[in-house]
C-alpha cells in the first residue's frame, strides 16, 4: 500500500509535522529522506531494507557511495544528498560551537565530532581552538594514524593556538577500534601538551575520545587533566 493511501495520522510526514521529528522511528525519518519508493514497496518499507542491509543508521549514514548505491532503489543521486545532509549537520553544530561556550556547554562540541570521527576507518587527531569566551574558533586536524606521544609534536600544536590567537583548547582523537577508553598512550601525549599549551598561557580544557558507538570520553570529566 503507497503511504498517501495510509491513515494520515500514520503517514511519517503528517507525525513529524505534528509531534516533531524527534517522535519518528529510524526508518520514518530515512523515508522522508527517500521520498519515494520503488516498485511494489512504499518509501518506508524501503528504509527498513535499507537499515537492515547496513545493520544501523549509523552505518548506512557513512556507507562509501559504490556500496549505498548498489542497494536497488537508490544510487548517486540520494549518495549525494545524504552526504549533503550530514555535512549540513556538521557545519550547523560547527556554528553553535562558534556562538556558545563549550566549557558549559560541550555536548555541541560532543556531537559534532562524533559526526566527524566516529565512522573514521584511521585515527585522527584534532585541536579545537577557543576564543576567550570558549568559542570555537576553528577546528584543526593535525595527525591521521595510530596515535603515539611522538606522533603529534607539541611544537606543532603550540604554534597553532599562536597563529590562531586561542586562550584555550580541546583535543579530541577517534579510536577505530570502537573503544573509547583513554590508553595510556593518550594520557601520556595529553600531559605533555598540557605542560607545552601552559608555557603559552593556553588552557587545554579537555581530551576528548570518540570511539564507534559508545559514548564520548572525557578526560575532564574523568579528572585525567
Amino acid at each position: 500500500m503507497a503511504i498517501r493511501d495510509w491513515p494520515e495520522s500514520e503517514r511519517p510526514r503528517e507525525r513529524l509535522l505534528q509531534h516533531g521529528a524527534a517522535e519518528l522511528t529510524d526508518g520514518e525519518l530515512l523515508a522522508l529522506f527517500l521520498r519515494v519508493g520503488v516498485r511494489g514497496k512504499s518509501a518506508v518499507e524501503l528504509a527498513r531494507d535499507l537499515l537492515h542491509h547496513f545493520g544501523s543508521l549509523r552505518r548506512l549514514c557513512h556507507a562509501d557511495a559504490e556500496e549505498f548505491s548498489a542497494i536497488p532503489g537508490v544510487g548517486l543521486a540520494k549518495y549525494a544528498q545524504l552526504q549533503a545532509v550530514m555535512e549540513l549537520a556538521r557545519r550547523a553544530l560547527a556554528e553553535e560551537m562558534a556562538e556558545r561556550d563549550l566549557l558549559s556547554s560541550p555536548q555541541a562540541a560532543r556531537d559534532w565530532l562524533r559526526l566527524r570521527l566516529a565512522h573514521l576507518g584511521h585515527e585522527v587527531f584534532m585541536v579545537l581552538l577557543l576564543d576567550a569566551q570558549n568559542r570555537l574558533i576553528k577546528a584543526c586536524e593535525l595527525f591521521r594514524g595510530t596515535l603515539t606521544q611522538t606522533s603529534v609534536f607539541p611544537r606543532e600544536v603550540v604554534k597553532l593556538a599562536l597563529d590562531h590567537g586561542a586562550a584555550n583548547v580541546i583535543l579530541a582523537h577517534n579510536h577505530p577500534s570502537g573503544l573509547g577508553e583513554p590508553s595510556s598512550a593518550d594520557r601520556t601525549l595529553t600531559q605533555t601538551l598540557k605542560l607545552a599549551l601552559g608555557l603559552i598561557d593556553v588552557q587545554v580544557l579537555d581530551h576528548m575520545v570518540i570511539g564507534g558507538t559508545g559514548p564520548v570520553v572525557s578526560f575532564a570529566e574523568r579528572g585525567l587533566l
